[in-house]
């Protein structure tokens, strides 16, 4: 299974498309086998979903805004201590446990 240098609830910021230059918190990651890592982030990416009304579920019909995947290599993360969008590393401790840091300032992203 491939694996993604972006997890939930990390602070990114959008490289490119139509929201470049936003910063959004990650709401849910999608790892497919040899496909694209697509990621939902929060205010970013919003497409029109056209619902049915349905009473029994209390949904309401109409055109609807609603988050969609954007790839995994238009994001980068936002260094929760500098506050600036960093490259990240790993870093392997002498137990054999990785963590994740920021190449800028060194700072792990996993608390």
């Amino acid at each position: 299974m491939p694996s993604a240098h972006i997890k939930k609830n990390d602070t990114v910021y959008v490289l490119s498309g139509k929201d470049s230059g936003k910063t959004g918190k990650v709401l849910r990651v999608f790892l497919k086998d040899n496909k694209a890592i697509k990621a939902i982030v929060e205010g970013i990416n919003f497409i029109q979903k056209h619902t049915r009304p349905n009473p029994q579920k209390n949904v309401k019909g109409g055109i609807l805004p609603k988050e969609s995947p954007i790839n995994v290599s238009n994001l980068m993360i936002v260094c929760g201590n500098c506050n600036k969008r960093a490259r990240i590393g790993v870093n392997v401790a002498p137990d054999g446990k990785k963590t994740r840091v920021g190449k800028k300032c060194g700072e792990m992203l996993d608390a």
